[in-house]
């Protein structure tokens, strides 16, 4: 499925509530929240392109009376200039604290007052802001989405306290050995690599962001052709386009910046960082270079991570490392598809004495799905799993909105609605070995691994 951006800044205890009192009110008739499942056949959006560049796609869905709009910004962590990393996400933090005519407060009390939500986070390579209403409040709906996007004040006191805030939650993740070893694997496999650095930046950088570098970021990176503009529910297409003209059609097109596009180099030989930490367990993340979203052999890689470790108690990790080793309560692997490449991990945690062999058993099985091909039964069940919990991603204006983004934005085609299901049926037990010899390295990886290092005694 797509990659979507799950890492944004910290939110202030106002915007918490914000968010949860939103949640409440939209879902009064307790599904206002979620769509009639719709089949993928008739995600068919009308796409437009403003005379300021924007592009436009919606979705009409009028079996309820909400709507969501949701825009996409090209402009991430991966922007962020490298000693500064932390700036795109602090811009995103910083988008609905105060515009230059409604402050921190009045946006919230606004949207609280109709019961819908507004929000804004960052990804590594884009930003995402939205607003989700009832059909009835549209007009304030995008009212707000449009200021924070084009009028943010970025307020000095704001700053200070929103940096403060992403500081502060920082030292708190110093303590968890997943964020730790995370940090650590990114910047092996991203070696002199933009996605090595946190969305949020780390202690050094953060520190170093002055109020100008978030202005320069904004006034560099937000402009109306670097959006994709999503609005998904109870409206027309002519309302839509109307409203869009209307409240983001005075915003002043621009130059849309260069992009680096160079893949990260790959890891070339075996590289281990153990990690000093007082627990009973080691954390250990072990992986290399993945692929970006959109290599042809996604799906193929889908279906191989499923059987591998993304599929729960399905996979071959969970059945070995847990089920007959006893090593693990959970364990899992993972693809980050990207822009650029992402990267392939996968994470467990293991009582500090077994560290080597849970190791081992992690390598012996992606050896081991490199060199046979998988069985009828688990490639059938993996690809039932897989075209049976697609529609499930779509189930909701918001997700919907989210994900027609992000189509949008990798160049995947709107066929993907209707084709994922086809493309997913397609993948042979030869393709599923073909990418697993050729996306998995059993031999040229980073290890991480947090814990009692004395008493791991870590083979390297």
């Amino acid at each position: 499925m797509l990659h979507a951006s799950e890492h944004s800044g910290p939110r202030s205890l106002l915007r918490l509530g914000r968010w949860r009192r939103a949640c409440c009110a939209l879902s009064a008739a307790a599904l206002l929240c979620v769509a009639a499942p719709a089949l993928a056949a008739d995600i068919t959006p009308v796409k437009v392109t403003t005379a300021n560049g924007m592009t436009v796609l919606v979705l009409e869905q009028h079996f309820l009376p909400i709507v969501e709009m949701h825009a996409l910004v090209k402009a991430g962590s991966a922007q962020d200039p490298p000693d500064k990393a932390g700036v795109a996400n602090l811009v995103a933090s910083l988008l609905d604290e105060g515009t230059t005519t409604r402050s921190s407060k009045q946006l919230a009390e606004q949207i609280d007052f109709v019961g819908g939500s507004l929000e804004a986070r960052a990804g590594e390579d884009f930003t995402t802001a939205s607003a989700r209403v009832l059909k009835k409040d549209l007009d304030l709906g995008f009212t707000l989405l449009a200021d924070i996007l084009m009028h943010p004040a970025f307020p000095r006191q704001e700053f200070e306290r929103v940096r403060g805030q992403i500081l502060g939650e920082m030292s708190s993740d110093n303590d968890d050995p997943g964020t730790v070893a995370m940090r650590a694997f990114n910047q092996l496999v991203f070696h002199n690599h933009p996605y090595r650095w946190p969305v949020n930046g780390t202690e050094e950088t953060v520190a170093r962001i002055t109020l100008a570098d978030v202005q320069g970021f904004y006034a560099r990176e937000y402009l109306p052709n670097q959006v994709i503009l999503t609005v998904v529910g109870d409206v027309t297409v002519e309302q839509a386009t109307a409203l869009v003209q209307t409240y983001f059609g005075t915003w002043k097109k621009g130059t849309s910046p260069a992009r680096a596009t160079k893949k990260p180099a790959p890891v070339e030989k075996k590289a281990v960082q153990l990690i000093e930490k007082d627990l009973t367990q080691s954390t250990i993340l072990l992986g290399h270079g993945g692929i970006s979203r959109n290599n042809p052999d996604f799906y193929a890689i889908t279906v191989m991570n499923h059987i591998l470790g993304a599929g729960g108690f399905s996979s071959r990790l969970m059945d070995s490392i847990r089920d007959k080793q006893g090593l693990a309560y959970g364990i899992s692997s993972h693809y980050d598809a990207r822009a650029m490449p992402g990267s392939f991990w996968i994470n467990l945690q293991t009582r500090t004495e077994a560290t080597n062999q849970a190791i081992t058993g992690v390598l012996s099985e992606i050896k081991a799905i490199r060199e046979s091909p998988v069985s009828d039964q688990e490639l059938s069940e993996a690809k039932t799993f897989l075209m049976g919990s697609f529609p499930l991603r779509l189930d909701s204006t918001a997700k919907l909105a989210q994900v027609l983004a992000q189509v949008e934005f990798y160049g995947l085609g709107f066929e993907y609605f209707s084709q994922y299901p086809k493309w997913i049926e397609r993948v042979t037990k030869e393709d599923v070995q073909r990418v697993a010899r050729q996306y998995l390295d059993p031999n040229r990886y980073a290890l991480v691994v947090v814990g009692n290092v004395a008493k791991a005694k870590v083979r390297q």
